[in-house]
């Protein structure tokens, strides 16, 4: 069902904007059953991506029950929640989640230039930012290439510092940046983080032809079947910003898959 929910503390992923300057840092298995998105997609992959996704929509033909979210079309492994994180301030949707009691991947995708992709650029802000909170980073390969996994630095019970652990992915699609961010147990866990990594590969991005500027966060809609209260789905489980500031946001919407 949809329905508002407050924010959560330390085990949820937390918000980022690249387009304001350097991107903050946030919060903090199984093989894909016949049916998945990311069997039933049909299309290229687009280049950063080898495993079969994210995905731009001029490759791919048919979006399946995937979650029409405006730029981004989206959907959780079963057993898992769609959350989308609103603007506290605007009310807009700032980014979308999807989640379980283990831990949640975080997603947000931007505008980057035709002639070049930016991760590697985010990446290296990124680390110097973690790393100068007093955090820790390492570059590993992961599943959509160069990752950082890092602890980040969070005040704890009585005045001591406690570290989170997060995994930030990138992926440079045709003029559009993904950013994916791994908290809780697919944050520490290679067999955790594959049910995530599934959905991740899932999406499908729209960059528009409308002119941005890079790091540009792309409009992200709610639903038609947003509602307050119950909503009924099919057997598919069809439906019938701010800078970050780490493990604080607005007002969710939540569809459990």
């Amino acid at each position: 069902m949809f329905g508002r929910k407050k924010k959560q503390g330390s085990e949820e992923a937390a918000d980022a904007a690249p387009e304001r300057d350097a991107p903050q840092p946030a919060g903090s298995g199984t093989e894909p059953a016949a049916g998945d998105p990311a069997e039933t997609i049909a299309g290229t992959s687009p280049a950063g991506s080898p495993d079969g996704g994210p995905r731009d929509s001029a490759d791919v033909e048919d979006l399946g029950s995937l979650v029409d979210l405006g730029s981004v079309h989206a959907r959780p492994a079963p057993g898992m929640e769609l959350r989308l994180e609103l603007d506290a301030k605007t009310n807009d949707v700032s980014g979308l989640q999807m989640g379980n009691d283990d831990g949640a991947v975080q997603v947000q995708v931007f505008a980057a230039p035709r002639s070049s992709g930016i991760w590697d650029e985010i990446r290296s802000e990124i680390s110097e930012m973690i790393a100068g909170n007093g955090g820790t980073v390492e570059e590993a390969e992961g599943t959509f290439g160069t990752e950082l996994r890092t602890r980040l630095a969070q005040p704890g019970p009585q005045g001591r510092t406690v570290f989170a652990p997060a995994v930030f992915a990138g992926v440079d699609g045709p003029r559009w940046f993904l950013r994916a961010v791994y908290s809780g147990a697919p944050a520490v866990d290679e067999s955790a983080r594959a049910a995530f990594d599934e959905c991740v590969r899932s999406i499908v991005v729209t960059r528009g032809d409308e002119p941005r500027a890079p790091r540009e966060m792309l409009p992200l809609t709610m639903p038609e079947s947003a509602t307050q209260g119950p909503v009924e789905l099919d057997e598919d489980g069809t439906p019938a910003g701010e800078d970050l500031k780490p493990f604080e946001r607005g007002p969710e919407i939540t569809e459990v898959r």
